[in-house]
């Protein structure tokens, strides 16, 4: 039954990539004051499916100066990171609970800076060695201060259980008691998951699309599916974190959508971020800001202790 029920999450979890990008060229084109893709079956919703059927149908190319196994295996890696983050989705039956649940997800995504650099590197491309080599510098400052956010939640509530963190927020949501810290984590969401406006390695402009440039077809749908999977679990840990965490709510699953929506958005509005400012961002003002609400939530939890015991 584990088996089955983690197939099932797998598959759900590709088919709400699929529609995940139509919401989101359909949002652009709102946005945009144009159309989306409408045409394909009812309000375009065979569109997802078309776009699969043609990436994984189209012309393989192999560079002729890549590392081919390497190259080749390279995006499976990727999807299979970004999968394997799915694995602590807190199920009702059939399902381990993890008690370190939270910890897993950091080492898993922590995992995934190694397929953007082994894309960039076996293509053997300027270009794409180029994005590849941001992405990792970008991904190595952001992590910091993503993890100390993390370890703020797990010093408050005394565990690394996400279970644990809908029963703490019953009352009241994380996102009042740390409402700066909400809105440093959204934009660290969106650097850690390469999106704009700190989609570096993808800088089209000077880079002509960065470390994937040299995929096609299969591979690029690939790359493609991880980074989206990525920013939807990103949301749902968003929403268990700072937005009650309640699972068996319907409201959960809009908050969500809500969250993807953000992603969607902050993409239509803002400008790519200069390079420079983007690292004074993350040495300058998260990490600092980080670590002052450390040591506030170390020692709230060590009044709670020390009143809980007098």
């Amino acid at each position: 039954m584990y088996i089955l029920t983690f197939f099932f999450l797998i598959l759900m979890v590709l088919v709400s990539v699929g529609f995940f990008t139509l919401m989101e060229r359909s949002v652009l084109g709102y946005i945009q004051f144009r159309k989306g893709p409408n045409s394909l079956g009812l309000l375009g919703l065979l569109q997802p499916f078309s776009d699969g059927l043609k990436l994984f149908m189209s012309e393989y190319c192999l560079p002729l100066n890549s590392n081919f196994l390497i190259y080749f295996f390279c995006p499976l890696y990727s999807l299979i990171q970004s999968l394997f983050m799915w694995l602590i989705y807190p199920y009702c039956f059939h399902c381990i609970n993890f008690n370190f649940g939270l910890l897993f997800f950091l080492v898993c995504s922590s995992m995934g800076v190694y397929g953007v650099m082994i894309c960039g590197w076996s293509s053997n491309s300027v270009y794409s060695m180029l994005g590849c080599i941001r992405m990792i510098s970008q991904a190595v400052s952001y992590e910091v201060s993503f993890s100390i956010f993390l370890l703020c939640y797990f010093i408050l509530v005394g565990g690394y259980n996400l279970v644990t963190m809908g029963i703490f927020q019953s009352f009241s949501w994380f996102m009042f008691i740390s409402l700066p810290l909400f809105f440093c984590w959204v934009s660290c969401c969106m650097a850690e998951t390469n999106r704009s406006p700190f989609d570096f390695s993808e800088g089209e402009s000077e880079l002509v699309s960065g470390f994937n440039v040299e995929y096609s077809s299969g591979g690029f749908a690939l790359l493609f599916i991880s980074e989206y999977s990525s920013i939807i679990f990103i949301s749902l840990l968003t929403v268990i974190l700072f937005l009650g965490g309640d699972f068996y709510s319907f409201f959960f699953y809009l908050s969500v959508n809500l969250v993807c929506f953000i992603f969607i958005w902050v993409r239509s509005c803002l400008p790519r971020y200069r390079y420079d400012k983007l690292m004074y961002l993350a040495w300058k003002v998260y990490l600092p800001l980080s670590l002052n609400y450390l040591f506030f939530f170390s020692f709230l939890s060590f009044l709670f202790v020390y009143h809980f015991f007098l």
